[in-house]
């Protein structure tokens, strides 16, 4: 957080605040910060940086309850949360649904979700397993919408049942 009326004056002066907290303690730091100001009776403040939040966009004058809500929902879940908030472009109710009810696991990849969700509800032939294409299936189910999955590391995904 910066303070405008330090800002304005010449002067850089701010505080970083972990967002991953109740939104009146984000404020009362807030409150604290540009009492500290150098320029005295400071009341203004913005969001100049920020980190933590994937490719969500955090705009200037945010709303605390919106921002500590991305935070804890990260906090909480991890690198696959903030994942899971890029996929769903920053739509916090449909990555707090997608979590909730639709998150079958980690893989290392959906094709290797799909082949074992297969040989564990269908007997293949072992004749026929040779030819049966995992990553064709995968790609499949992703361009149908009946999958998606979060990469958050190399061999590491989370799958989830499409929405």
């Amino acid at each position: 957080m910066a303070c405008l009326a330090a800002y304005n004056n010449g002067y850089l002066h701010g505080a970083w605040i972990d967002a991953a907290q109740e939104p009146w303690s984000i404020y009362d730091e807030v409150k604290a910060m540009l009492t500290a100001s150098p320029i005295a009776g400071a009341e203004e403040w913005a969001i100049h940086d920020y980190e933590g939040f994937g490719k969500i966009r955090i705009e200037e004058f945010a709303n605390f309850d919106h921002v500590s809500a991305l935070a804890m929902f990260s906090a909480v879940h991890g690198e696959v949360g903030a994942a899971l908030l890029d996929h769903c472009n920053g739509d916090l109710g449909e990555a707090q649904e997608a979590m909730a009810d639709r998150y079958m696991g980690e893989h290392t990849s959906l094709a290797d979700y799909l082949q074992e969700l297969t040989e564990e509800s269908t007997f293949i032939p072992q004749a026929l397993r040779y030819y049966i294409d995992w990553q064709a299936m995968a790609r499949d189910a992703e361009l149908n919408g009946d999958l998606f999955a979060v990469e958050t590391a190399y061999n590491e995904v989370h799958v989830f049942v499409g929405g």
